[in-house]
């Protein structure tokens, strides 16, 4: 699996590699700028023909932009160095790589001392201190800027003269790169408070950043490029890192392999209780699911008000009609038949379209703190855990596996969604740690926590999936791999990533605006087959 780090295990990457490893710092930015330089020459071909501008700042993002432009020039490219601080703040490395610079634009005829006499700009190479963006609208449009202002470290919003370089860089008709994250987004989080660079490409540096896979960083990203600088992934202090980027070929090896002497019974007995009067097609999406992603049996536990209609809906899946409230939701008159149904089970899916009916809630809060079977719990029953999570810290199994969109879990843990958006990742591992279950928190992207403190981040899935019954098929696919004997965290991601896998291919077919979620389910099975087969 490959990791994702914050700003943070970034620096203590970099320190073990310089402290413990002895590898000389200068070494890792001179590996970073030629990397990036390499990547450039993948995506926008021979550069020598190319007019760059680099906008650097005083720390080691500036650093990389001046190994950047030194690469360049060797490729023959014409560079415009704009830096945005004056050249006695620099320090360290980056001073040291803009003396560098400095000496190879001086040996090639060009002073940094001269810019008057090219204020028309003839296409030659050198350095400008940014003063206006007046100046800088004079000069020649490139066809390639690269952002090197701040790098991972940057928290907050951008402001005076760096908003302004930014708004000019993104209106320029150019290819745009970003060194390690756009300048005005936050490497931990993803977040854009304001202004930010706007990327066709981001090149990362070892290993990605988490805000490269949320919020506003996953769009001004761009496509996202990782450079090796030298140091291995696999250092001690990487194990220590718990946030992961699942990939297909994580899928692929984890998926359930079935015996020769297999049966229906031994591939997972689930127990789905969803359904009510005006919710029929969410119980009808979860229990299909679940048996489309390989579940030996389901049986769907359904008031009677509604049993009829799924009865003759359903061929595969096995219908049960249970006691019913003058309101055509489960009623708690039907608890013995229920844990009759419990005994056979394996597993149990609870929630999916059972209603805000205070009888029926009750209900659910009684088998969340009494089952003893392993549970997902999703939609109706997170609306019950929210009204009293206290029958989810005395329940009596210990494997649960919550379903929540950003809202439900805003009602669970009396956050605001917009604070659970800004930072999903801590608090989705946060809420699986204190909860001691394993959290699906669905969104763009869905983020998958464990109790032990791992987060695996989720890259399927495209904004025409945003529909509803999505999130049923995806309680059934991830009910039917755990009930298949996966572990709750493996069914978990696994679920995630084919719901997302079928909802691309679905795309494919139909384009966003038009898909549904029965659409993601009819293609379940082409993506067991492109992650079994390793197709893309």
């Amino acid at each position: 699996m490959e990791r994702a780090v914050t700003s943070d295990e970034m620096r203590s990457f970099d320190g073990y590699a310089i402290n413990r490893l002895n590898i000389p710092s200068l070494l890792l930015m001179e590996n970073a700028g030629k990397g990036v330089v390499q990547k450039m020459n993948e995506q926008f071909g021979d550069l020598s023909v190319k007019l760059v501008y680099i906008l650097c700042g005083k720390g080691n993002n500036g650093g990389d932009g001046f190994v950047v432009a030194r690469h360049l020039l060797i490729h023959g490219s014409k560079v415009e160095v704009i830096l945005t601080c004056k050249p006695n703040e620099l320090k360290g490395d980056p001073l040291t790589n803009f003396n560098i610079l400095k000496s190879l634009l001086s040996k090639s005829s060009e002073s940094t001392e001269s810019r008057k006499s090219r204020e028309s700009h003839k296409s030659r190479s050198g350095v400008v201190q940014f003063s206006s963006l007046k100046k800088m609208k004079m000069l020649q449009p490139p066809d390639i800027i690269v952002d090197a202002l701040f790098g991972t470290g940057f928290k907050g919003e951008l402001n005076g003269k760096y908003k302004s370089l930014v708004e000019w860089a993104n209106e320029l008709p150019a290819k745009r790169v970003s060194i390690d994250i756009p300048s005005g987004v936050n490497a931990d989080n993803g977040v854009a408070e304001g202004v930010a660079f706007k990327a066709d490409i981001t090149v990362t540096m070892a290993l990605k950043k988490i805000g490269l896979t949320l919020n506003q960083g996953r769009s001004y990203g761009g496509h996202l490029e990782v450079v090796d600088i030298g140091v291995p992934t696999d250092l001690p202090i990487v194990g220590k890192f718990q946030t992961y980027i699942i990939e297909q070929k994580d899928v692929q090896a984890t998926l359930p392999v079935r015996s020769f002497n297999v049966h229906k019974h031994s591939v997972g007995k689930i127990l789905v209780l969803a359904g009510s009067v005006g919710l029929t097609g969410a119980a009808a999406m979860v229990s299909e699911s679940a048996m489309k992603v390989g579940a030996g049996a389901v049986v769907l536990g359904t008031p009677k008000s509604v049993y009829s209609i799924l009865a003759k809906k359903l061929t595969e899946v096995m219908t049960e009609p249970l006691d019913s409230t003058d309101e055509g939701s489960l009623s708690q008159s039907s608890l013995p038949e229920i844990e009759k149904l419990l005994q056979w089970a394996d597993m149990l899916v609870l929630g999916p379209g059972l209603s805000r009916n205070q009888e029926t809630q009750q209900l659910i809060q009684h088998l969340v703190s009494t089952s003893t079977k392993p549970m997902l719990i999703d939609a109706d029953g997170l609306n019950a855990i929210a009204e009293n999570p206290s029958c989810l810290k005395k329940r009596k199994t210990k494997e649960v596996i919550l379903t929540p969109h950003t809202g439900e879990l805003s009602r669970i843990i009396k956050l605001s969604s917009e604070e659970i958006e800004k930072n999903r990742i801590e608090i989705a591992r946060r809420v699986a740690k204190e909860f001691k279950v394993t959290l699906v928190l669905k969104g763009a992207p869905t983020v998958t926590a464990t109790h032990e403190g791992k987060v695996f981040i989720n890259s399927t899935g495209n904004p025409g999936m945003a529909t509803a019954g999505s999130g049923d098929v995806l309680a059934g696919l991830i009910a039917g791999l755990w009930g298949q004997g996966m572990t709750s965290d493996e069914a978990a991601w696994c679920g995630v990533f084919l719901h997302g896998k079928a909802g691309d291919l679905a795309k494919v077919k139909y384009g966003e605006k038009s898909l549904l979620a029965t659409d993601i389910k009819t293609f379940v099975p082409e993506a067991i087959r492109h992650v079994e087969l390793g197709l893309h």
